[in-house]
């Protein structure tokens, strides 16, 4: 069962059940990685998904109930705008931009992905997922 409250206890319950979960699928999913229908490419998942993810989303109950519908997300979410990397941000320093896309998940509502592009490489890595509004 996930907690729904807002303690401090809660909240590190969903970050333990966040990443317990990417380990299943990162198990499952030997290439680490999803078609997004909109970008016409694959969405990778690496550490840096996994850290951000389970930090932010475990905030919130309804964003760690999002992140649980990964390969739904990674599939069909639609890219809504482009940005820069925000400055001073570590985790952000090997994307040359940010690509925001939505997905909406029945029961949730709309959920925010963040996918970041590598330098040099330009792969798309999905950075964070969080529920943005409750429906």
């Amino acid at each position: 069962m996930i907690p729904e409250g807002n303690t401090l206890e809660e909240i590190r319950k969903r970050e333990q059940i966040i990443r317990d979960f990417y380990k299943k699928w990162k198990e499952q999913n030997p290439s680490q990685r999803k078609f997004n229908l909109s970008l016409k490419e694959y969405i990778n998942i690496r550490m840096v998904s996994i850290v951000e993810t389970s930090e932010y989303a475990a905030k919130n109950y309804l964003s760690t109930l999002a992140v649980l519908q990964l390969d739904a997300i990674l599939a069909g979410a639609k890219k809504v705008s482009i940005k820069k990397p925000k400055v001073g941000n570590k985790n952000q320093k090997t994307f040359e931009r940010i690509i925001i896309m939505e997905y909406k998940l029945v029961g949730i509502g709309t959920v925010k992905m963040t996918v970041g592009v590598r330098r040099r490489t330009h792969e798309k890595v999905q950075y964070c997922i969080t529920a943005i509004t409750s429906k």
